[in-house]
């Protein structure tokens, strides 16, 4: 009892800590599972550990197989989740250089480090190549904690993040097909027997994952599973799934998860999103305890066993050879620079994915038999923890060592993205600013995205937001929600992360009678507030600019536009292009001069002979 919630205590002190230091918390729950497992046998006054997951015989907290049977079923979980999160959409749109990576990236790490381990520490190929696909995975939640703090030029964060999220499930299935391989080929040399056998565990694989992915959508969508019963039940069928697929072709019950989480990830479910947090929170939980058991299990003798310069050997190549020429090769013919393509390539830590998978299929080819089985849980663990320390601890120096760590974050984060927010953020993105747009309206959020803009279904009151890494280059915050104290809230929150450079919010209708009171975070004015957006994109959907002659010119057009419900000023134009908030450019003393314009929302301000030096922007067909 002591043992069991020992583990659970640790495990959630280890992921508050890495919350706290901004680590993986794959990290520190590796560490602690090594502390009370092998190393704690060199302090214990017995020489045992202080906790040990299999004893021999039937004592112990998982006596006999049970430790095998929980490892395999928390990895289908897990697996599942992660299948959840590939979206077809996502693998078109993501570009040429992220598919290279998942597809050719990964074909290097499979046969580079296979062949590396085959030939340094003399494993069979069959042996080289499992560990080759298990660490062929980095995975979210590895890369997140690591770049989420470090500014970068978006395509290069894009690129690492999308690497992460699909080359999760596509390295996991991978590593269960080598496995499977092995598993149906022992003692049968391979013959057509053993190809017999794969071809089953392909076939009900996918068979199972298919149809029972479509027949729980088909329940969910035709209410047929009751709300408060739909997280436990789609659990309760993954388990189903895994445990009969397994039934039927022995090991393809992995695989048939993995499907089953890549299928329902892609059809059109009304729950999906609570169906992810729910698995999300179960996958914190059974990863907390997993890998604190998996470390605990592996012995003294198994660390004793890559204790050499043979382990220092593989790792140097596989993050300084094989890794670079990944990359390098996925990154022919994009439009990356050279630093660029270096930082993608040292930045590449192996993650939980890679662990957990390990230490069941080692253990399982351990008990078998199999030759050089030893080797694959410590060598996969030593590779996990290695990247993982290395990156967490240079990839910030690293960045700007080598000059990709970006100086001053320029992007602008949008909170809100109604029909103005999502004019504005079109406006600015056209003048060469990354725009991100959040709001927890979905419908908002599908607008702004047909209409070409980077948004994000998010709500600002979540702790989850700053882990994104596609804001890591946000200096700008503008809050222009309907309600005044979220777009206070949002201010208050996270100006320190996104609001470097400045945090804007719209005036409150409550202060517009009150505009000595106003604070230097007011937004474009002290009189238009979201009602006056709403008038003004109501009556003319577009954003204009109008070359200005001087400050009087200015001023008159202001006077103007103060009687006209139908249009709001947004921003100075410098005769470089450059943008100016109004009320930040006369704080600075800033003076308008020939070549300045004004940019403004709504009804035309020019008469009729300057209509034609307006220049006009409104949204695209379905995104209004």
């Amino acid at each position: 009892m002591i043992e069991l919630a020992g583990i659970v205590i640790l495990g959630i002190v280890a992921q508050w800590v890495a919350w706290r230091m901004k680590l993986p918390a794959i990290l520190p729950l590796i560490l602690i599972g090594l502390l009370v497992g092998p190393l704690s046998t060199l302090y214990t006054e017995d020489g045992s550990k202080l906790i040990e997951p299999v004893y021999n015989g039937e004592k112990g907290l998982f006596p006999g197989e049970l430790l095998y049977h929980f490892v395999s079923l928390a990895i289908s979980i897990i697996l599942f989740e992660g299948g959840l999160t590939l979206k077809r959409s996502e693998v078109r749109n993501v570009g040429p250089m992220i598919t290279k990576l998942i597809t050719l990236g990964s074909a290097v790490t499979f046969f580079g480090a296979g062949i590396a381990a085959h030939f340094i520490f003399d494993l069979s190929w069959q042996i080289s190549f499992l560990f080759s696909s298990l660490i062929i995975v980095t995975g979210p939640t590895v890369i997140t904690p690591i770049l989420r703090n470090i500014p970068l030029k978006k395509d290069v964060s894009a690129i690492l993040k999308w690497e992460g999220i699909l080359i999760d499930p596509i390295g996991a299935l991978v590593a269960v097909l080598v496995f499977e391989f092995i598993s149906v080929g022992e003692g049968q040399e391979y013959t057509t027997t053993a190809l017999i056998e794969f071809g089953k565990i392909l076939l009900f694989g996918f068979t199972f994952g298919f149809t029972f992915a479509h027949g729980l959508a088909f329940a969910i969508k035709k209410n047929l599973i009751p709300h408060y019963l739909l997280n436990v039940v789609s659990l309760s069928v993954v388990l189903l799934v895994y445990i009969e697929s397994d039934i039927f072709a022995h090991e393809s019950g992995l695989l048939a998860v993995v499907v089953m989480g890549l299928v329902m990830g892609n059809l059109n479910l009304p729950n999906l999103k609570e169906l992810l947090y729910f698995k999300e929170s179960l996958s914190v939980l059974l990863i907390s305890i997993l890998f604190i058991l998996l470390a605990a299990h592996i012995d003294l003798e198994d660390l004793q066993l890559i204790y050499s310069w043979k382990t220092a050997v593989l790792f140097a190549i596989i993050v300084f050879l094989i890794r670079p020429i990944g990359v390098f090769l996925s990154a022919q013919g994009s439009d990356l620079k050279f630093n660029e393509k270096v930082f993608i390539s040292w930045v590449g830590p192996r993650g939980i994915v890679a662990a957990g998978i390990a230490s069941l299929f080692g253990s399982k080819l351990i008990a078998r038999g199999e030759p050089g089985a030893e080797f694959i849980t410590p060598l996969v663990f030593t590779i996990v923890l290695g990247t993982v320390l290395l990156n967490a601890t240079t990839a910030r120096p690293f960045s700007k060592l080598i000059g990709v760590f970006l100086t001053k974050s320029e992007g602008i984060l949008i909170v809100g993205a109604s029909k103005a927010s999502r004019l504005i953020g079109r406006y600015l993105q056209r003048n060469n600013r990354h725009v991100v747009l959040i709001d927890s309206n979905q419908s908002n959020i599908d607008k702004a995205q047909k209409a070409g803009l980077e948004a994000i279904s998010a709500n600002i009151y979540a702790d989850n937001l700053t882990d994104n890494i596609e804001l890591n280059d946000v200096g700008y915050l503008i809050a222009m929600t309907a309600n005044p104290e979220i777009n206070q809230y949002a201010i208050e929150k996270f100006q320190e992360e996104f609001g470097e450079n400045g945090s804007f919010r719209i005036v409150g209708t409550e202060e517009i009678n009150n505009p000595e009171n106003a604070d230097n975070n007011k937004l474009f004015s002290t009189t238009d507030d979201f009602v006056r957006f709403v008038e003004a994109v109501r009556m003319s959907p577009a954003i204009r600019e109008i070359a200005l002659k001087d400050s009087k010119h200015y001023t008159d057009l202001i006077e103007k536009s103060n009687d006209n419900l139908g249009i709001v000023p947004l921003f100075l134009k410098s005769p470089d292009g450059e943008l100016h908030i109004i009320p930040s450019f006369f704080r600075e003393s800033g003076k308008i001069t020939e070549g300045y314009k004004l940019v403004y929302m709504g009804n035309s301000l020019s008469d009729a002979a300057e209509k034609e030096a307006e220049k006009v922007l409104t949204l695209p067909a379905g995104a209004s």
